[in-house]
């Protein structure tokens, strides 16, 4: 029996002390020390993300070489012109040079044509090839905006003079087709985009102005932008 109180004597003691201990936190008495984070080593940058998908698909590595797209990655935008824009160029005239043979036509006669924007393959690689987001100030911020139809004629994705386009980003934007509208949409925009042009049923041309996903989460207009979690 005594041994039993003894026990029940030390438990109610150690109950005391943590209740003590909790009361002087609450009354700040006790200093907790910040916790500090240790940012000293070396660190290597990897990757770009202005422009997502632009170095994947306009990158072209050669088995035995330096890697291009590992390049692109640690370069300095203001040097990505001039390192880059060619290759980009050339890449993309390669693509179409594919989709000719695939359609049985002379690879001379599918090239680059001058997109929606109303910039050729040059001046759009060299776009592209900064992977960076630009901002302007004095424009909204978009991706890209096809803008209204000036001329009248019922077609929206042709150059009318009030397109806004890499000002920015929003979060709805969605950024692999635009850029894919860019590279393969031509003038219209809708370029290659999956006809069926002799009415079989059966698509004709590839579609490579969209990647068939689109946004399916819902968005807020504020920070952080986190829409209600769907089921």
């Amino acid at each position: 029996m005594k041994l039993y109180n003894i026990k029940h004597l030390a438990l109610a003691f150690g109950a005391a002390l943590t209740i003590a201990s909790c009361s002087d936190d609450d009354n700040g008495d006790m200093q907790m020390e910040p916790e500090m984070t240790d940012f000293s080593g070396t660190y290597t940058q990897v990757d770009h993300m202005g422009r997502p998908g632009i170095n994947t698909v306009l990158s072209y590595d050669v088995e035995g070489q330096a890697s291009v797209k590992d390049a692109q990655n640690v370069t300095v935008p203001s040097e990505m012109g001039a390192m880059f824009q060619a290759g980009f160029e050339a890449r993309l005239e390669q693509y179409h040079d594919v989709y000719a043979n695939l359609l049985g036509a002379d690879p001379a006669d599918v090239n680059y044509e001058n997109n929606i924007l109303g910039l050729d393959a040059a001046t759009l690689t060299g776009y592209l090839a900064a992977d960076v987001l630009e901002v302007a100030p004095n424009l909204p911020t978009t991706y890209f905006n096809p803008g209204t139809d000036n001329d009248g004629d019922g077609r929206v994705l042709v150059p009318d003079g009030d397109e806004v386009a890499l000002t920015g980003r929003l979060i709805t934007d969605d950024v692999i087709d635009v850029s894919l509208i860019l590279l393969f949409g031509g003038e219209e925009g809708d370029r290659f985009s999956g006809q069926d042009t002799d009415g079989d049923g059966t698509a004709d041309l590839p579609r490579l102005t969209s990647d068939g996903v689109s946004l399916t989460a819902t968005v807020s207009t504020d920070f952080p932008f986190l829409g209600t979690p769907e089921n």
